[in-house]
């Protein structure tokens, strides 16, 4: 990569810009303890600064070098026919000694650029301090109703909606066929998803599944999630977890206009985690699998209005909710249990009976600038070019949201009350259950 950052730095320079803001971390206290609020250990922050102080003492050794370099090369066709061997001769060592800092300023920079690309964005002061049981209950929206005759593992098999024997058989674990009126059931929250975020203003965008390396690393989930990801080795492509990463890369590198902002897309693709980690965990049903389905909402955003953009796709993630007919609440994450790029994130958590919790249905976050900078998608404004912000939130896990539904909306004659905001979209209102006992 090449070009200047906000510093003056050029070379490597470019590189850093796009992955932490290093002025912000040298010169601002808070930025450095919402970093450290994540995790980080303050002396990792303490090296990487040091290390970019060298950093930058190397590169004016550097300009200095090929300036007199140059000086000397212009002097050597000036010079008396007694003097230009000696200024030749100064210009031959003076070219070693610059490539020879060179070097030392390639291998420093590469020794920032591996810690500075493992540094997360910082958390907002806002965020509660802790790890995963720390989080703020922000609202609560309905009741804690009991457990329906069957749990939704039960409940698929019953309705012959969910297939995993043979799923199990053919792709391992984690997977399941899908079949029946589910299936339809999925497209018609799919549709009734897209709808209402067309009506708020995003264009709907079907993205490809599959990216390179780099638009992992740029849209933030790298290196930190690479444990979840699927790679294909052979072409350098990797199955996103989410189409917020190809929305992500639909203006990289771009220079937009203020008028155009919000950007607001809403992507619907299929989705693929390893979901390493979780040996054991929500074996049943269809609640945590290999590949799902999901539509997502990505803004690029004003800097000025990124907050209000939060809330946004906040309020509309509830009314999904409300109108599905799904008690819930909303959380504000903690700090410690923030992803890499979120500076804030809420979850939506909808009641889950047959276990007496609640459990994350959706979540949005905010990552202010983070991803952006990697990305280097700037928009025009009246003080010049600027990083946009970017924001995201989960309009429908339409997997997971099958596994809720199934245990609100099980009647106890074992048929299935279509919630009335997806009826246009299904055709039915009750769908009645096979010819067999409960």
């Amino acid at each position: 990569m090449s070009g200047t950052n906000s510093i003056g730095w050029s070379g490597h320079a470019d590189s850093l810009n796009g992955v932490i803001d290093l002025r912000k971390l040298r010169e601002n206290k808070d930025y450095q303890s919402g970093i450290v609020r994540k995790g980080v250990d303050a002396s990792i922050i303490e090296e990487l600064l040091s290390l970019e102080e060298s950093c930058r003492a190397l590169q004016l050794e550097v300009e200095q070098l090929r300036s007199e370099q140059n000086a000397a090369s212009k002097e050597i066709g000036m010079a008396a026919p007694e003097e230009r061997k000696e200024k030749i001769e100064l210009a031959a060592q003076l070219k070693i000694d610059l490539q020879e800092k060179e070097e030392e300023y390639r291998e420093a920079t590469e020794a920032v650029d591996t810690i500075a690309i493992t540094i997360p964005n910082p958390a907002d002061s806002r965020c509660p301090s802790g790890g995963e049981e720390n989080y703020k209950v922000i609202e609560v929206v309905g009741g804690q109703i009991l457990p329906p005759p069957m749990n939704h593992s039960e409940y698929g098999d019953f309705m012959g909606w969910v297939e995993k024997e043979k799923a199990a058989e053919n792709m391992g674990s984690r997977f399941a066929y899908l079949t029946g009126e589910a299936v339809l059931l999925e497209f018609a929250l799919v549709q009734y998803t897209l709808s209402k975020l067309v009506s708020y203003g995003f264009t709907p965008v079907v993205t490809p599944v599959l990216v390179r390396e780099q638009m992992m690393v740029d849209a933030g989930f790298f290196p930190t999630d690479r444990h979840q990801v699927y790679e294909l080795a052979e072409d350098d492509l990797f199955l996103t977890g989410t189409s917020e990463v190809a929305l992500a890369g639909l203006h990289r590198g771009d220079l937009l206009d203020m008028t155009q902002l919000p950007v607001r897309l809403g992507g619907f693709s299929s989705c693929f985690r390893r979901e390493a980690g979780t040996y054991g965990k929500d074996t049943n049903g269809i609640f945590r699998v290999h590949q799902f389905d999901k539509v997502e909402m990505f803004s690029f955003c004003d800097p000025l209005t990124s907050w209000e953009e939060l809330e946004t796709l906040r309020s509309i993630e509830q009314e999904i909710l409300n109108e599905l007919e799904l008690p819930h609440r909303v959380i504000m994450v903690a700090a410690g249990d923030l992803g890499a790029p979120a500076a804030m994130k809420y979850d939506c958590e909808v009641w889950l009976p047959s276990e007496g919790q609640y459990r994350e249905l959706t979540s949005c976050s905010n990552y202010l600038d983070y991803s952006a900078r990697r990305m280097k998608t700037r928009v025009r404004g009246e003080e010049g070019n600027q990083l946009v912000h970017t924001l995201n939130g989960t309009a429908c896990a339409v997997g997971r949201t099958l596994v809720f539904l199934m245990e609100h909306h099980q009647q106890n004659d074992g048929s299935f009350k279509v919630p009335e905001a997806l009826q246009p979209f299904l055709g039915y209102d009750v769908i009645l259950p096979p010819t067999k006992e409960i």
